[in-house]
């Protein structure tokens, strides 16, 4: 069942993302021997610094070198692009990225530190460039939303790596 964000309000929908890393041993293996953390990308963007959305995407297409059916991994990058660019675009501070690639699929989160909320929209049939990027979003992710912060906000998807 695919789930999106609705309406205006506030969203918060499906589990939160994982929020921190494991110590790592100099190897790169996690500290404690209990559990490996799951293959995970990290990035801080930089303040309306474009060059990230290329650099996200390339670290991305690294971290699912080996990951889903085909195109799944294109359909990752391509939303993962979405959601930089509306960060980076639309607000007026760093953003953060991360994507964490687990037994259930891939989930990507770009955090802001604005709280304005955003809002999927039509796009304007003069504009042929803007207001797409949350409609790809949710065209194309198996789940997607929006989850407040204390600062800011964290716009995420989902993708299971197996679905068509």
């Amino acid at each position: 069942m695919k789930r999106q964000a609705r309406g205006g309000g506030p969203i918060a929908i499906g589990a939160s993302s994982v929020e921190t890393v494991e110590d790592r041993d100099g190897d790169g293996a996690a500290s404690g021997g209990e559990h490996a953390q799951p293959p995970q990308l990290s990035r801080r963007l930089g303040r309306a610094d474009l060059r990230a959305v290329p650099e996200a995407r390339r670290a991305l297409r690294e971290l699912l070198r080996h990951w889903g059916r085909p195109g799944r991994s294109d359909v990752a990058e391509l939303l993962t692009s979405e959601l930089v660019t509306n960060a980076l675009v639309h607000t007026d501070r760093d953003a953060v990225l991360t994507a964490t690639v687990g037994p259930g699929g891939l989930r990507v989160e770009v955090r802001d530190f604005m709280a304005r909320l955003p809002r999927p929209r039509v796009p304007n049939a003069d504009d042929a460039t803007n207001g797409r990027g949350l409609l790809l979003v949710q065209s194309l992710a198996d789940a997607w939303g929006v989850r407040a912060h204390g600062v800011g906000k964290a716009v995420w998807f989902e993708l299971d790596a197996d679905a068509a």
